[in-house]
C-alpha cells in the first residue's frame, strides 16, 4: 500500500510536511521520500524505513530544508517521490496504486520513441516513473494526468508539484481517497484525513472520482470535475485505514463498531469475553461485546514501546516469529476461559492459526474466531495489498481447490461466495479445521456493506465476490 501528502504554505511548510508523511506510517514500511519547492529550487530526500521509522531516518533533512511548496510519501514499493525534467519543466511525483498493464504501457511507450525508464523497483519499472512517462506524452500536465487515468489498468492517484503548486488526483473511480485540509496558512493534500488535524488544518473537500485540483498557499481550484462512478475500497474501514480517519463521511472506528455489532446479530455462541487482534480488531470486537453484552477484554497486549510497527525481517520464518512476539498473553485472563476472538480477516491464515495456539497454550478452554469480513477468495487487483503472487496464498481458495479435487472454476467461485450455499458452509468448517478453532463464522458481505451506510455499487467488493 503507500500513503502521500503535501502542503502549499505562506510559511515554510516542511514541519507541517514532516508530520503530515509520519502519519501515513501505517500506510507502508519500505521506502519514504519528502520533496520540497522554495526559493532555492528543489529538494529531495528518499531513505529506506525497513529498519526504522520515517520520523527518526528524515530528522537530519527537516533541520536542512526549507520551500513553501512540498509533498511526500510513505511506501510499499518503489522509491518516490520522483524528479523528472520534460517539456512541461521539472516537477517531482508520487503516486499510490497498481498497475496491471505497465507491460503494454512499457512498450506503446517504446513504440512511440520512449528510449528507456531510469528508475527500478525489485527488478521493474518504478511505477512512479511510468505515471511520469504517459503523463509526457500529452501537450500539458492535466491531458497528462487525465491520460494517466484513462489508460491505467488498475488504480492510481497522485500529487505532482512544480512550482506553480501542488496538482493532486484522485483514481477515476475513486478506489483510495485524496482529501484536502485548509488553514489560513494555506492548503494541504492528504490520503488521510486525520492526518492535518493535529496540525491545525480543517477539512476543506475531499475528492471525487477522476478529479483533479490544483493547490496553492492561496487556494484549491479544480482543473478537472469528478466522474459519477465510484468504487472506493470496503477494505479502508476494514483494516487498513486508521480508526481516526474518515472516507466518503463515514469514520473508520464507527464502521467498525457497527461492523461487529453486525456479527453480534447473527451469533449464537455465548463465550465468557470478547477480544479483537491488536490493532484493527479490537474496534470490532468492542462493536461485538457492546451489542451482545460480553464482556469485552484485553487477553493480549501488543507491546508498543520498541514494536509500534513490525520492521520485519525478509525471510518468513523471521517475520512469523516477531509477529508472535510483539504479542504479550495477559495469562489471568485468558486461563480457563471461553474467546471469541474478531480480526479484521484471514488472508493466508498462518497468524491466526499461531495467535489461537498462543490462547490454547496460555489456558484458553475455547477460542472461537470471527473476522470482520467475508472469505477472500480473489487477490485485489486494484491496491497493492500485499505482495502475493498467487491467489492461492489465500486459505479460502486452497481450501476450496482442495474441496473441489482442483476443478474450480468462476461459476463454482460464485457459489462459494454465497453465505447461504452448502458450498460456503463446507468451506467454512474446514477452515476452522485446519486452523484449529473452536468456531468459525465470516462476517457476511450483506452485514458488512450495511456497516458502511454506502450504496452498494459505490464499493468495491472484488476480493470478497470477484465482481468488478
Amino acid at each position: 500500500m503507500g500513503g502521500f501528502f503535501g502542503v502549499a504554505s505562506k510559511e515554510d511548510c516542511v514541519f507541517d510536511l514532516f508530520f503530515g508523511i509520519d502519519y501515513h506510517s501505517h500506510l507502508g514500511t519500505r521506502r519514504g521520500g519528502i520533496t520540497v519547492y522554495g526559493k532555492n529550487g528543489f529538494d529531495r530526500a528518499i531513505h529506506n524505513i525497513e529498519n526504522a521509522p520515517f520520523r527518526t531516518k528524515f530528522e537530519k533533512e527537516v533541520k536542512e530544508m526549507s520551500g513553501y511548496y512540498g509533498i511526500g510519501c510513505i511506501s510499499d514499493y518503489e522509491a518516490q517521490p520522483l524528479m523528472i525534467r520534460s517539456h512541461h519543466g521539472t516537477y517531482a511525483l508520487t503516486t499510490v496504486g497498481k498497475i496491471n498493464n505497465s507491460e503494454e504501457l512499457i512498450q506503446m511507450l517504446f513504440d512511440q520513441g520512449h528510449v528507456h525508464f531510469q528508475e527500478m523497483s525489485s527488478g521493474e519499472v518504478n511505477a512512479t516513473e511510468l505515471v511520469a512517462a504517459l503523463i509526457n506524452t500529452k501537450a500539458n500536465l492535466i491531458e497528462g494526468i487525465r491520460f494517466v487515468q484513462e489508460v491505467v489498468d488498475g488504480s492510481m492517484s497522485l500529487l505532482l508539484l512544480n512550482q506553480a503548486g501542488i496538482y493532486a488526483a484522485r483514481d477515476k473511480l475513486g478506489r483510495t481517497p485524496v482529501e484536502i485540509g485548509r488553514k489560513p496558512e494555506g492548503f494541504c493534500v492528504s490520503f488521510e484525513n486525520f492526518a492535518y488535524k493535529n496540525l491545525g488544518y480543517h477539512d476543506h473537500k475531499e475528492l471525487g472520482p477522476g478529479e483533479i485540483v490544483v493547490i496553492t498557499e492561496k487556494n484549491c481550484v479544480t482543473l478537472s470535475n469528478p466522474g459519477s462512478d465510484m468504487k472506493i475500497c470496503t477494505f479502508l474501514w476494514i483494516y487498513y485505514g486508521y480508526p481516526a480517519s474518515s472516507y466518503e463521511g463515514l469514520n473508520v472506528e464507527e464502521m467498525r463498531y457497527r461492523c461487529g455489532a453486525k456479527m453480534a446479530k447473527r451469533d449464537k455462541v455465548k463465550p465468557d469475553i470478547v477480544a479483537g487482534v491488536p490493532d484493527s480488531g479490537t474496534a470490532h470486537a468492542v462493536g461485538y461485546a457492546n451489542e451482545s453484552g460480553i464482556p469485552f477484554s484485553r487477553p493480549f497486549i501488543k507491546y508498543t514501546p520498541t514494536w509500534p510497527r513490525s520492521f520485519m525481517p525478509t525471510i518468513q520464518s523471521r517475520r512469523n516469529l516477531i509477529a508472535k512476539m510483539k504479542m504479550l498473553a495477559v495469562n489471568e485472563l485468558i486461563n480457563g476461559k471461553s474467546i471469541l476472538l474478531i480480526d479484521d480477516s484471514i488472508v493466508r491464515g498462518t497468524q491466526l492459526r499461531e495467535t489461537t495456539e498462543y490462547l490454547y497454550e496460555n489456558g484458553a478452554k475455547e477460542v472461537h474466531i470471527r473476522p470482520a469480513c467475508p472469505p477472500l477468495l480473489y487477490g485485489c487487483k486494484y491496491l497493492n495489498f500485499s505482495r502475493s503472487t498467487s491467489e492461492m496464498d489465500l486459505i479460502a481458495r486452497r481450501v476450496i481447490e482442495r474441496l473441489e479435487n482442483g476443478n474450480v472454476t468462476e461459476e463454482i467461485l460464485q457459489e462459494y461466495a454465497n453465505p447461504e450455499s452448502e458450498k460456503y458452509k463446507a468451506m467454512e468448517d474446514e477452515i476452522c479445521k485446519e486452523l484449529k478453532f473452536t468456531s468459525l463464522r465470516f462476517n457476511r458481505l450483506d452485514d458488512m456493506i450495511e456497516a458502511t451506510g454506502l450504496e452498494p455499487c459505490k464499493l468495491c467488493t472484488y476480493c470478497w465476490d470477484g465482481k468488478e
